[in-house]
């Protein structure tokens, strides 16, 4: 797996954490795999949230300044509906510990 694919599945698994996924949600996640050229198989993968548990460390093993710029993407991802819940709230928080991120 690429890190351009493990990005995606994350930000969808963040997406998806409180059961819902927005239409505005949606639509920054497409942008997302626009923007890092996933192809039909991989959208498809990160749509069904197939291989996030494997994506993690794959995130993991970038830099710190590459980390930190994900994850303000992240932040962005949750709020492109205008709300943050508290279960996308508490995952990011999570992926940010795991990332050595503190």
């Amino acid at each position: 797996m690429d890190a351009s694919l493990a990005r995606c599945l994350l930000v969808a698994k963040v997406l998806a954490a409180d059961g819902i996924m927005t239409d505005e949600e949606r639509a920054f996640l497409e942008s997302s795999m626009d923007a890092l050229s996933l192809d039909e198989a991989q959208r498809q993968r990160v749509r069904d949230l197939e291989g996030w548990d494997e994506a993690e460390p794959i995130v993991g093993a970038l830099s710190e300044p590459e980390k930190r710029a994900f994850m303000d993407g992240l932040v962005q991802a949750v709020l492109a509906d205008g709300k943050v819940s508290p279960h996308e709230m508490q995952t990011i928080e999570k992926l940010s510990a795991a990332l050595g991120l503190d």
